[in-house]
């Protein structure tokens, strides 16, 4: 089963990345497959470590896809890493093995420490639909413009209907950073 979470890495220099990542969800393992190109990929390769989070505000998703967005963070407990202050939960790991067979890589990383700080109640459905208008976000480069923009409009009337303040913010992020790719680019 795949859970989507924001994962924190770190670079060899300590820069912070901070990204949406869906996550093959298990107890002791979890297996991470971002792309070969990515930050969050080179990062766990150079450091090893990882923190994986479940949170309820969607718009660290939003703004995961746009930018790598400056969260609060605090030092995580056991791996070289940082823990956003406003999760639900997270996950400590350490990278076990890696296949980097392109275009995504399989990272098995074992948990080495759990943390809590509230309940995860769950999505509304305004926030299930920016989940999935983001994961389309970072897809442009392999999709159909055509079918992207016609998720783009039938997600926006559940959040029209749904959404509280959060996910209406998060939407309008990803609304606005699809809007600004270029046709062409997709």
């Amino acid at each position: 089963m795949i859970i989507e979470t924001i994962i924190t890495t770190m670079a060899a220099d300590g820069e912070i990345n901070c990204a949406p990542m869906g996550v093959e969800w298990g107890d002791d393992t979890l297996v991470l497959k971002p792309f070969l190109e990515t930050v969050t990929f080179r990062n766990l390769l150079a450091t090893r470590a990882a923190v994986v989070h479940l949170t309820d505000d969607v718009r660290v998703f939003a703004r995961g896809i746009v930018s790598n967005p400056v969260m609060n963070t605090v030092p995580a407990t056991v791996v070289n890493g940082r823990v956003l202050t406003d999760c639900c939960s997270w996950r400590e790991v350490q990278v076990g093995s890696v296949d980097a067979t392109a275009p995504r890589s399989r990272i098995e990383a074992i948990v080495v420490h759990r943390g809590f700080r509230r309940e995860f109640v769950g999505f509304n459905r305004a926030a299930s639909a920016v989940i999935e208008m983001a994961i389309y976000a970072t897809r442009l480069h392999i999709l159909s413009r055509d079918f992207v923009e016609q998720e783009l409009e039938r997600l926006n009337v559940i959040v029209e209907k749904t959404a509280g303040p959060r996910e209406t913010e998060a939407m309008a992020i990803v609304t606005e950073y699809i809007r600004s790719v270029p046709r062409e680019r997709c």
